[in-house]
């Protein structure tokens, strides 16, 4: 991962007088610190589906889960590319960050194991994850994650 970090561009037609870009490091941390997400993909019809979830940043990503038989997990498996948004709903406070890219699955379990921790540490109960078999496992529940 680069300490520099991915640089915002700015359109004019859709910015106020003498605009300048969020620096990296303060979206970093706004990803980092965010507890709702909304996650847009499209089904295999073409029409939009948009869903909240959690999240956690490690490594220069983010990660979130889903079941296998999940709305979104379909989605994903047919198009990867997908937006996660973020922010405080609030006109004038906080601050909003969309990520656009596309959902990897993640199946290595040292990998997994670190992202369970994250989960853990930042949401506490009910979200505490066994690893086992490239999944999380839960209450007998299998879920992958995603980066």
């Amino acid at each position: 991962m680069t300490t520099d970090g991915p640089t915002a561009q700015l359109n004019a037609d859709f910015s106020s007088p003498d605009p300048s870009a969020t620096p990296w490091s303060k979206a970093q941390a706004q990803l980092e610190r965010a507890e709702i997400f909304w996650l847009s993909t499209v089904r295999p019809d073409g029409r939009p589906h948009v869903t909240p979830l959690i999240t956690v940043w490690l490594d220069g990503a983010l990660y979130f889960c889903t079941g296998p038989a999940e709305r979104k997990a379909h989605n994903l498996r047919s198009n990867a590319h997908c937006v996660l948004t973020t922010g405080c709903g609030t006109i004038g406070e906080g601050m909003d960050v969309v990520v656009e890219g596309d959902a990897l699955p993640v199946t290595d379990e040292t990998i997994l194991q670190r992202v369970a921790e994250l989960y853990a540490a930042k949401y506490g109960e009910p979200f505490i994850f066994t690893v086992g078999e490239g999944a999380f496992q839960s209450d007998g529940a299998t879920a992958s994650s995603s980066r």
